[in-house]
């Protein structure tokens, strides 16, 4: 059973940790919003659909909140207990740091386990919806990409111009303008029209568009000269109903080919990227043995060397440079310059190849471990910030929150240069994913050590004594003219 003081200390710090944790997610959240919003806003999506997805896309965020949380409310509220002398109080009455310190240690442990089956269980799954949404938008809701009253290009092969769109999923249009892009040996064609409205194709490739009272204009300029062009009038055709469409395969692929190439992982449990790993593991295995063996042949064609497995044939002695004919040496040296040099090209081109695969090896791993290495950060940050707390006796939104952003500004640079450095394949992904755990591991340590002994660790007077002696050096000691 928990005992008063356990109670009242668990009450301390629940009180900062639920207002910390809405500010922080709401910040995140803003930050996502102004990186997607724009894709989406003012297209035909209703606001129900676009707070949907934005707490689709928000959930990923609690991994990162939860251990900067316990950051700032473990400092808040142990500032707030050493400010009230509340701290002094419970020493005097003989309970240690480490006594008060327990039942907090003891609900961080819980909440590392609940984020750790928070991000094996619940996060993909919301990553997974957030995904699939942001794919049906691309495939059903063509009109999303367009704009009222803009020039937009964004339908290969044409230009267009909507003056409105209207209708609850953006599908009735007015003041339509359409121009087909084409070249010298093209037909040049421009369609006007009053109104207009999206049907849905039967080819979900393609994207209908019905069309109501308009011209189509059109030259048949193609591939003839210019003095014939300037001749020849175009043609006009009047029409009251007109089905176009449009190609938007090439629009739809890329929605899929980015959904297969960067999110299949996130939709996976810890015990599920196991078998991730090993597939990804074997074809990075697969590729560079096949990358291998083509360079090789390419250098077996410009390298000649014996093998001593096969049976040994007569070889022709090889030319010394300096025998050679002053013309022939300058081509011969200048063979050897160029094949070298497209030994060197097809080397990067084929490490270019090795990288994505590489990248997304890394990605997987930092991805998988990160459920792990998370929940032990939430651990070392309460170590961290009720140390410091107890230390700077000092509550509120000052000292302790500046104190708290910079530790975890210093943790977010660390583990984001570990992961580009991973990504780029000059370091373990393993290692790289729990290196920042490692780095500040014994700082928590050394302050819980500190916090234990009441150490003055942010006492200037004690800093002052330190460098007094060095500060005689340069400043005189001035007495008062009366003691002269």
């Amino acid at each position: 059973m928990l005992k008063i003081l356990d109670r009242y200390i668990i009450k301390t710090f629940f009180g900062p940790f639920f207002f910390i944790f809405s500010v922080l997610f709401f910040i995140f959240i803003v930050n996502i919003v102004w990186i997607q919003l724009g894709q989406f806003m003012g297209k035909g999506l209703t606001t129900f659909q676009i707070m949907k997805l934005l707490f689709y896309l928000g959930v990923n965020v609690v991994s990162m909140v939860l251990p900067l949380t316990i950051l700032l409310a473990s400092i808040m509220s142990f500032g707030e207990l050493g400010e009230r002398y509340e701290l002094a109080a419970m020493k005097a009455a003989g309970i240690s740091l480490t006594r008060v310190m327990m039942p907090l240690f003891g609900v961080t442990i819980v909440l590392a386990i609940l984020l750790y089956i928070f991000s094996n269980n619940i996060i993909p799954d919301f990553q997974r919806k957030a995904k699939n949404m942001l794919y049906n938008i691309a495939q059903t809701k063509p009109a999303l990409n367009f704009t009222p009253g803009q020039f937009i290009d964004q339908l290969p092969g044409y230009m267009v111009k909507f003056d409105k769109i209207k209708g609850d999923e953006g599908r009735d249009l007015e003041g339509i303008f359409i121009h087909k892009k084409a070249g010298n040996f093209e037909n040049q064609q421009t369609i006007v029209a009053e109104k207009g409205k999206f049907a849905n194709a039967k080819n979900r490739k393609y994207m209908q568009l019905i069309l109501y009272n308009g011209y189509v204009t059109e030259d048949s300029h193609a591939g003839k000269s210019e003095n014939v062009r300037l001749k020849q009038p175009d043609q006009g055709t009047k029409f009251d109903t007109l089905i176009t469409h449009f190609d938007i395969s090439e629009l739809i692929d890329k929605a899929i080919e980015k959904e297969q190439i960067t999110d299949d992982y996130r939709f996976q449990t810890f015990n599920e990227l196991f078998a991730t790993i090993d597939k990804t593991k074997k074809e990075n295995a697969r590729i560079n043995e096949n990358i291998g063996n083509e360079m090789i042949n390419q250098v077996n064609s410009v390298v000649t060397y014996m093998d001593k497995n096969k049976t040994k044939a007569p070889v022709k002695q090889q030319y010394k440079i300096d025998t050679i004919k002053s013309d022939k040496k300058t081509q011969a040296i200048g063979n050897a310059y160029s094949r070298l040099e497209t030994l060197k090209s097809n080397l990067d081109s084929k490490d270019k190849e090795i990288d994505p695969s590489k990248k997304y090896f890394s990605k997987v791993i930092l991805y998988q471990q990160r459920m792990l290495t998370y929940s032990f950060t939430c651990i070392i940050f309460f170590m961290i910030g009720s140390s410091l707390g107890s230390i700077i006796r000092k509550g509120g939104m000052g000292v302790p929150v500046i104190i708290a952003i910079i530790i975890f500004i210093i943790f977010y640079i660390i583990n984001v240069g570990f992961e580009n450095v991973a990504w780029s394949g000059k370091m373990d992904p393993y290692l790289a994913a729990w290196l920042p755990n490692i780095i500040l591991f014994p700082f928590g340590i050394l302050m819980t050590y500190k916090a234990l002994t009441d150490s003055q660790l942010f006492d200037s007077e004690k800093y002052k004594a330190i460098f007094k002696p060095v500060i005689k050096l340069f400043v005189k000691n001035k007495e008062h003219k009366r003691y002269q």
